[in-house]
């Protein structure tokens, strides 16, 4: 009888799925979790540590992200966001649906300083810029003046501010330089804008068909092409008032509070296992170690002048508004 009850519970086991360890919902945006993104190599990771089952859920950008938490308040299946950026963890604090991390991070690269958010840990970061065709653009934009105040002849294709972190980077970027002028600034730039997405992904993938001669993405973005593709054909313009940094955070909700899986994946948000992954398929700075040196093609990369970033309780505080002049300067 023992022997049929030892092999009962053998059968039973094998029939347990490889998820018994349980299961966690992480909503990010979509260019994470396309097939040549991170989302796919950073399942794979995490599930053969946890032997769970992670599940990613995705939309359009940053900003859509925090829209649809606010939608779904307290009935949201999230267990973590990841994807929101430090422009917004002051307004996404304030919905009261996120729970402190308690997780105890690592040092962390020198750009971000002395981390104490609570609430969120960064995972990555870097910075706007407008990227151009080096094909069809002969002489950049030297200057944030440069772009507002260039021909109509040469297009850029950015991204909707409220949907889009990169696009409400490219509102508090113009805001910071010009200030009090940013209306006049988004006027004059206006016959440039080919047109506006919801998300980075259209936008890149429009400026990529030769739609447009430059679009709004990252001073990391021409290190793609140059690794994976060979080509040094797409360059990021070099401002000489600076660049507008933006860090990528991940938080948990109070929902995943009670599942032991957030934390854990927070904490492995963190390792060089997740780390390695961001250079070569988010195509963004790491937050902290890497097992390895990045490609030297990063080394080669623009080097912003100055570097902008407003703090998350001013963007809290002005976001709507400084949208609001942004739509009505492009008269939408």
């Amino acid at each position: 009888m023992r022997t049929i009850i030892l092999a009962l519970i053998s059968s039973i086991a094998l029939l347990v799925p490889a998820n018994a360890g349980g299961a966690l919902t992480v909503y990010t945006y979509e260019s994470f979790t396309a097939e040549w993104g991170p989302g796919p190599k950073i399942e794979a990771a995490f599930e053969t540590q946890c032997s769970c089952d992670l599940k990613f859920v995705s939309v359009a950008d940053g900003v859509a992200l925090l829209n649809r938490l606010k939608l779904e308040g307290g009935n949201t299946s999230a267990d973590v966001v990841l994807g929101l950026d430090t422009n917004l963890t002051s307004e996404a604090a304030a919905t009261g649906l996120f729970a402190p991390h308690g997780v105890a991070a690592p040092k962390l690269d020198a750009a971000l300083g002395d981390w104490k958010d609570v609430n969120f840990l960064p995972y990555d970061f870097g910075y706007f810029a407008v990227i151009y065709d080096s094909e069809k653009v002969k002489t950049p934009p030297a200057s944030l003046k440069d772009l507002v105040e260039g021909s109509a002849d040469q297009k850029i294709v950015i991204q909707d501010p409220r949907t889009s972190t990169p696009g409400l980077g490219l509102v508090l970027w113009i805001k910071s330089v010009y200030g009090d002028q940013a209306f006049n600034a988004w006027k004059k730039l206006s016959p440039r804008i080919l047109t506006v997405t919801p998300g980075w992904s259209e936008a890149y993938g429009l400026f990529t068909k030769g739609e447009a001669e430059m679009v709004l993405s990252y001073t990391t973005s021409p290190a793609y092409h140059e690794i994976a593709e060979n080509s040094q054909r797409y360059k990021a313009a070099a401002f000489s008032e600076g660049h507008y940094m933006q860090v990528e955070v991940a938080g948990i909700t109070k929902k995943g509070a009670a599942n032991p899986l957030a934390k854990q994946f927070l904490e492995f948000m963190l390792t060089p296992e997740f780390q390695d992954v961001i250079p070569e398929n988010n195509w963004m700075l790491p937050a902290a170690a890497t097992s390895k040196p990045l490609n030297p093609v990063f080394a080669a990369l623009v080097q912003p002048a100055k570097v902008w970033l407003k703090s998350s309780e001013e963007v809290e505080a002005n976001r709507k508004a400084w949208i609001a002049e942004w739509l009505a300067a492009l008269g939408r």
